[in-house]
């Protein structure tokens, strides 16, 4: 009996001790996994000073951006994107091995009156971000917006871009994605075709917004798979983001690297190659055509010896023969340098002619002895 009330004294002991290290067991990996937050060196200062800002929680190695923002609070985040954000003077920072900075952020007037944040968002990976009320010294102040009832959505995955570039695409044709996305409606109405903005940017410029609807419904507390196309213009190349906005909030980004239209550079290379060659082969054509040709039928750049004109050209070793025509006609006066060879013995102008070396061969006349 006495064991028995030592083992229930024991359990309760236990009991006692346990209980409180089970509840700080459970609070523990809440507080290491903690969000990411941002804590303030100051809660205000004026246009032209500075403020010290501190994060932790955040994933190692992110590159950060940090804006003060206007138009913001922390429970609704920043309203109307950055575009209530003094873009100019933000600073970039990235996180350390543990995930946390601290970096130096200046004071200035933002395009919409306060309440104001320290807004840092997450620039690569997966997104994220948090926000610091701050206040700017000397900046209007104005009650924010009515918040809306109904239905709002929220992304709850990771963005992608799926599809891939075609043969077309190769030569300029409009590259084209489909952007997908999860959102969940945090609101407490059934959100109905919602219309979307979705928009595309080329390096620094402001991106440019197309609505799209989208055809179903969300109940609260449930998701949805959205699908979008995204097209750019024939011939886009280099790095794109595509951002996603709902409700004037910019929900979603996604970066987009678009290839090179090799193939219409090598068309133009083949048309600079091919075109100066087919006139080339048309003007010849054409000269060949315009050209005067000989009587045998042929042009004077191809036309050959006739077998006359080789006889013409050939040397006499004999008497020229006479012609009817040459008998009527008086004798020309021949000139001894140019007059052609004749037979041994045959007398020219009263003269005997010496005999040719390449000639036939003569005797010689043998004198008196």
């Amino acid at each position: 009996m006495g064991g028995k009330m030592r083992t229930a004294a024991l359990g309760a002991v236990l009991a006692l001790v346990l209980v409180p290290l089970a509840g700080a067991t459970w609070a523990f990996p809440a507080s290491a996994a903690g969000r990411p937050s941002v804590t303030l060196s100051k809660s205000e200062a004026g246009a032209g000073g500075s403020v010290t800002v501190t994060g932790s929680g955040w994933r190692p190695g992110v590159l950060l951006m940090m804006l003060v923002c206007g138009q913001s609070v922390p429970s609704r985040g920043v309203i109307g994107g950055t575009n209530s954000c003094a873009n100019a003077d933000g600073r970039a920072v990235t996180t350390d091995a543990k995930g946390g900075f601290s970096k130096n952020l200046p004071v200035a007037e933002p395009p919409k009156p306060c309440p104001c944040v320290v807004h840092v968002a997450a620039v690569t990976g997966e997104k994220a971000e948090a926000d610091a009320i701050f206040m700017v010294a000397g900046h209007s102040v104005e009650p924010l917006p009515k918040e809306e009832g109904g239905g709002r959505l929220s992304v709850l995955t990771d963005t992608r871009l799926d599809g891939s570039s075609g043969l077309l695409t190769w030569f300029g044709s409009p590259p084209s994605r489909t952007l997908v996305l999860t959102v969940g409606n945090v609101g407490t109405a059934p959100v109905k075709n919602p219309v979307f903005e979705v928009g595309t940017s080329h390096g620094v410029f402001a991106p440019q917004w197309e609505e799209q609807q989208w055809r179903g419904s969300v109940a609260p507390g449930r998701k949805a798979l959205i699908r979008l196309p995204v097209e750019l213009s024939a011939g886009a190349h280099g790095d794109y983001t595509v951002s996603l906005k709902y409700g004037g909030k910019v929900l979603a980004e996604q970066p987009w690297g678009v290839g090179r239209p090799w193939g219409v550079t090598v068309f133009w290379i083949l048309l600079c190659v091919v075109v100066p060659a087919a006139v080339f082969r048309v003007g010849m054509a054409v000269v060949d055509r315009v050209r005067p040709r000989g009587p045998a039928g042929r042009t004077g750049r191809h036309r050959g010896l006739r077998l006359t004109e080789l006889t013409l050209r050939l040397p006499r070793t004999g008497p020229t023969p006479r012609t009817p025509a040459d008998a009527s006609a008086s004798p020309a006066p021949a000139l001894p340098w140019f007059t052609p060879d004749n037979d041994p013995g045959t007398a020219v102008n009263g003269q005997l002619s010496a005999p040719q070396e390449n000639g036939p061969t003569t005797q010689t006349r043998k004198g008196p002895t």
